[in-house]
């Protein structure tokens, strides 16, 4: 306790738990009871066995059950509790401060449905400490509260930490970028879980679409953070689809990360938003080569695959000739590709910036090694910290803004006309940036994370006929 002073409770009184977001609570003291009770309905443990979570759904205001807040806690332990009326239940035990007035001391409390009880909460012995003299035929002897702070919007704004439940969809679970968002969520005390995109398999109907993995029906996620291979974009954003129509906040949606995947459609996209980009072409037919060309301006030519990545299917060719024998080459092998000009003055160099929620966190300077012409890390590149400049960063931005990804690489040239966008990656890479700047990304994008998602309540079972 912080105030060691003795106090008196009535067998009524107000208090808040601020642990868990709950500012008022109406509370019955009854020293005839051994533990005490908090409300709770759509309990659902999560988390792993060695520190178990649970999480939960509370109606704080009698009588308002339109009126929820979510919540989570650590377990301490699960326990049989016998109600005044003989009826033995297994509860969920969490540990919490309790506030009332000045004082604020721990205790732990069960986990009870208590909708049909007029409190909210019952406070048992084991909380009432040596300080306390509880006065039955009094009430409120501790300032009251307002249960009208509820009815404002500014209960979502009270900054509680909640433990959320998160998916990372990745078939790479030790690579670097995974393993960071594993380890920075569970920094933080939210439950990470990382899911192979192709073993999830999908229920699709109109009244309960699921999303089902290695034989069981996954939990419902607070938040998913979509890692997906260009190998598995179609199946890899159908997955997302699912978590999109069951209402699990998606860090990036599946629109957007199959525009930019798709390198026609990603440059369609910067057209339309009128963001600068290296001059770019396209044509199904062999009798437009020369014409492609000629779109794509002279010769040097960029001749790249429509789902590159990391700098493969990506060509230069340093003459006209070259560029039809590429171009030959790749409709030889019925390959989707454009044409794009070259950014001589860019000289092997290009910046990467990493926009999390709509703004820049970190940017490098990417260049190649040796004669290449890719500056790509995973071809021998070698990055360093970029400053850049307004036209930069703005121009960063609106192309992440303009898929609608939350979090994006925005690979840019710096051409002599200002900022040329060249890629806009919807799963970047951690590494490079992150060891380069030193800046904490995976940490930024929890922060994201974290203001705009509120635990989700578990679904309740269907009932058997």
């Amino acid at each position: 306790m912080t105030d060691k002073a003795a106090f008196a409770l009535g067998w009524e009184e107000w208090a808040s738990l601020p642990d868990l977001g709950l500012p008022a609570l109406k509370v019955k003291v009854d020293t005839g009871a051994r533990t005490s009770a908090l409300h709770a309905f759509d309990i659902e443990p999560f988390g792993h066995a060695s520190a178990p979570k649970v999480r939960f759904n509370v109606h704080p205001v009698p009588g308002r059950e339109d009126i929820t807040i979510s919540c989570s806690a650590d377990v301490v332990d699960r326990r049989e509790v016998t109600s005044s009326n003989g009826e033995t239940e297994l509860r969920y035990v969490i540990a919490a401060d309790i506030q009332m007035g000045g004082t604020i001391w721990p205790i732990e409390v069960t986990l009870t449905n208590r909708i049909n009880m007029a409190y909210r909460m019952l406070l048992g012995r084991q909380a009432i400490t040596e300080q306390m003299v509880v006065t039955p035929s009094e009430s409120f002897c501790q300032p009251q509260l307002d249960n009208s702070v509820y009815f404002s919007s500014a209960i979502r704004d009270t900054g509680t930490a909640r433990a959320l439940r998160i998916a990372v969809l990745s078939r790479e679970p030790d690579s670097y970028s995974t393993r960071r968002l594993v380890e920075e969520g569970e920094t933080r005390g939210h439950v990470v879980e990382v899911i192979d995109t192709t073993r999830c398999y999908m229920a699709i109907n109109a009244m309960a679409p699921e999303i089902y993995y290695d034989g069981a029906r996954l939990p419902r996620y607070d938040a998913v953070i979509p890692r997906i291979g260009a190998s598995v974009t179609s199946y890899g954003t159908a997955v997302i689809r699912q978590f999109e129509t069951i209402g699990t906040f998606c860090v990036n949606g599946s629109s957007g990360i199959t525009q930019s995947r798709d390198k026609l459609q990603a440059h369609q996209v910067l057209a339309r938003y009128r963001i600068g980009m290296p001059t770019t072409a396209f044509a199904a037919s062999p009798k437009d080569t020369d014409n492609l060309i000629a779109l794509a301006g002279q010769a040097p030519l960029i001749v790249k695959l429509l789902e590159s990545t990391q700098g493969r299917g990506v060509v230069l060719a340093e003459t006209k000739k070259a560029a039809q024998s590429v171009i030959s080459a790749f409709r030889g092998l019925k390959a989707n590709f454009l044409v794009q000009h070259f950014v001589k003055e860019a000289s092997g160099e290009d910046i990467r910036c990493v926009v999390v929620d709509g703004k820049v966190v970190a940017a490098i300077k990417r260049t190649s090694s040796g004669g290449d012409f890719r500056s790509n890390l995973h071809l021998g590149g070698t990055a360093t910290v970029a400053k850049i400049s307004k036209a930069e960063r703005e121009a960063a931005v609106r192309s992440a803004k303009a898929f609608g990804l939350r979090l994006a690489g925005v690979d840019l040239l710096r051409a002599d006309d200002g900022p040329k966008v060249l890629e806009v990656n919807s799963s970047p890479g951690l590494e490079g940036a992150e060891k380069t700047t030193g800046k904490n990304i995976a940490g930024l994008l929890y922060d994201t994370i974290e203001k705009r998602v509120r635990p989700v309540p578990a679904r309740k079972a269907r009932k058997t006929q």
